[in-house]
């Protein structure tokens, strides 16, 4: 098996996701799990994305569908396909699997998934959080992490 083939092995559907899972915690592994569009990778998802992982041994991406990132971004986003978008997610060694979603927002793969962490930015208040009350019935933790400062992608894109 190449690099790229185990690169591309971490993008799953819902139903290798489940056999993961399965795995997972009967192993008893953490897992946290995050979303976003991740549109234009830059060094403030890179900390985000290591940051998130540090709670727990699997982490889990939630990733907008094409569809999903245009009707919460606008015309013209996203920047990047899904697919493009997934693989680059991927190659970091620190993320387990990636999985698409088509809805504006993951509370049913948040529901699917049922990690044990759930991982947003700071500017979420934390109980406003898509999926905070799954995880917190279950027993989980929902954690926030601070963005860095002067980098997101809509700053990218006006710079271009």
């Amino acid at each position: 098996m190449g690099a790229i083939d185990v690169v591309q092995a971490k993008i799953i559907t819902r139903e290798a996701l489940f056999y993961n899972l399965s795995f997972w915690k009967f192993k008893g592994k953490k897992i946290v799990f995050t979303n976003g569009c991740f549109d234009i990778i830059h060094r403030g998802h890179i900390e985000y994305l290591a940051k998130a992982s540090d709670f727990g041994d699997v982490l889990i991406i939630g990733l907008n569908s094409d569809n999903s990132v245009k009707r919460i971004k606008g015309e013209g986003r996203p920047v990047q396909d899904e697919y493009s978008r997934a693989l680059i997610l991927s190659s970091f060694r620190f993320i387990n699997n990636i999985i698409l979603f088509e809805e504006d927002t993951p509370y049913e793969l948040i529901e699917f998934v049922q990690p044990d962490i759930l991982v947003k930015g700071s500017d979420y208040k934390t109980k406003e959080i898509v999926g905070y009350d799954i995880v917190k019935s279950n027993g989980g933790r929902v954690e926030t992490i601070d963005f860095v400062e002067g980098f997101s992608t809509s700053k990218i894109l006006k710079k271009i």
